[in-house]
């Protein structure tokens, strides 16, 4: 019987090496701030204290040396934040160090703090053995420095190591002003982040060679790319074509009007417009299941290709879904969703075990004080979530550009049908009490016995697909059919 490790490896190319978008929409990634994953000597007890915004420990062998944690939940991929060099001097602040790693001081240099060169290609070469892609976090946008503005000391970039490769200061106010998006600076004091101007042709020379070669140099399979609203569009496609593999960029704004078109640009995006009605959705009892369903259709008829967009609940960015509820019902119906619709999975290191931080710095966590407990409700469902979705992956070539249908909502229920595997979500939390919902036109002939691979119960399609679903505790289900899941492990009874 294969484990859903060893099939999850089948779904990553032999050769990992410049993986294509295709290839990517089959993966499900784990991200991870380096710093706050593993730690060299495995400790599961090193103190972090997240309000300090100091390095605590995390290293690229750390990584290497939990790899079996990330894929036994079924994940292909994983995504590691910067690691070029940082502006490394501490100052006497609160969150004021460069443990996350976008505040680069050399492009050229890897961060000492998270190992060396042969560590960073060790990582890659362990990930590549099991099937698995790397995915590496960049920054063109700006460069770090600690002090203010009028202090920035720009020779000590490398390699824009002149004030003529920046725009001069000003601090973004209106964010509604595109040209002072793209063109003012981020934050200042007591790190100051000065702001590349990429429109310069030497500038767009510079970075275009660069992540060519640190591509090429460590093995990357996969980009995220930071700040992408803070520089012009038409810096992007060039970039893109240059690293040679997918480019998920981060457009931080929930309006698919205003995101969408950046995938014009780039491969993909990062899923804002998914995530803020996925979070209104099942954040709380009773939320609002209609917004979600709506956001589905319009972000499918908006994007490019929905199915390149990075979907996910959580990241170092906004507030952990547990610092909204405790409630580990509506917590598995989020994954539920993030997992199983359109789109590339990404699950945040730390909410396999259910972290609560709220805000940045509180949600950045060091995993391993969990003691990587792959007991843990959300580890176990997460397990079973990629697990069928890799195994829909494996079996139908179609699943990875099949795109989500809407095919029941009521209130408290919303049933989506992906590739072949229906997902019957509830916003009703752990108290929701024992009910059948009756979902039609499910896509299944009469007849068909299903599995729901989350309780391993089985149900049969009826006339025209209709599957009477038993719901209960507020639990989402995930039905497939039974005769598929043999060998899978997913369920016993298969």
């Amino acid at each position: 019987m294969k484990s859903l490790a060893a099939i999850a490896a089948l779904l990553s190319p032999t050769l990992v090496r410049a993986a294509t978008p295709d290839e990517w929409k089959a993966q499900s990634i784990y991200f991870m701030l380096t710093d706050r994953f593993a730690r060299t000597d495995n400790s599961t007890t090193a103190p972090c204290d997240t309000t300090a915004g100091k390095y605590c420990g995390g290293t690229w062998r750390g990584i290497i040396n939990n790899l079996d944690y990330i894929q036994d939940m079924g994940f292909t991929a994983i995504w590691i934040t910067p690691v070029t060099a940082q502006w490394d001097d501490d100052v006497d602040a609160a969150d004021a160090t460069s443990y996350h790693g976008y505040w680069q001081k050399d492009l050229y240099s890897l961060n000492s703090k998270f190992g060396t060169a042969d560590d960073l290609k060790a990582l890659a070469d362990a990930l590549h053995a099991r099937g698995m892609l790397l995915m590496v976090d960049v920054v063109a946008n700006h460069f770090g420095y600690g002090g203010s503005h009028s202090e920035v000391d720009y020779s000590i970039f490398n390699p824009l190591n002149s004030q003529d490769y920046f725009h001069p200061f000003c601090l973004i106010e209106d964010y509604d002003n595109q040209e002072e998006v793209e063109q003012c600076w981020l934050a200042d004091t007591p790190t100051t982040l000065p702001d590349v101007d990429t429109t310069n042709p030497q500038v767009r020379t510079f970075f275009n060679d660069w992540i060519k070669s640190l591509v090429a140099n460590y093995s990357i399979d996969g980009l995220r790319v930071d700040t992408v609203k803070h520089v012009e569009k038409d810096f992007w496609p060039d970039f893109n074509e240059a690293a040679g593999v997918y480019a998920v960029g981060e457009v931080f704004n929930g309006d698919p009007a205003y995101t969408c078109p950046y995938q014009e640009v780039l491969d993909g995006v990062l899923n804002y417009p998914i995530y803020y009605p996925a979070l209104d959705a099942f954040k709380s009892v009773g939320g609002n299941l209609g917004g979600l369903a709506q956001a589905i259709t319009t972000v499918q008829e908006s994007c490019k290709d929905s199915n390149l967009l990075g979907n996910f609940l959580e990241n170092h960015d906004i507030a952990r879904f547990a610092s909204y509820t405790d409630d580990l019902a509506l917590a598995k119906n989020g994954l539920a969703f993030i997992i199983l619709s359109d789109g590339i999975p990404i699950i945040y290191a730390g909410q396999e075990q259910h972290y609560a931080g709220d805000h940045d710095p509180t949600n950045r966590e060091a995993v391993w004080l969990s003691g990587y407990n792959t007991d843990a409700e959300l580890y176990q469902f997460i397990k079973k979530a990629n697990g069928i979705r890799n195994l829909a992956i494996s079996q139908n070539p179609e699943f990875t550009s099949s795109k989500t249908k809407v095919i029941y909502q009521d209130d408290s229920t919303l049933a989506i049908n992906r590739g072949g595997v229906v997902t019957v979500l509830s916003n009703e939390g752990a108290s929701g009490g024992d009910r059948t919902v009756s979902i039609p036109g499910t896509g299944f002939e009469a007849g068909t016995e299903l599995t729901d691979v989350i309780s391993c119960k089985t149900v049969t399609a009826g006339d025209s697909g209709a599957v009477d679903v038993p719901l209960s505790g507020g639990l989402p289900s995930v039905l497939y059919p039974s005769s598929q899941l043999a060998k899978s492990g997913l369920c016993a009874s298969a």
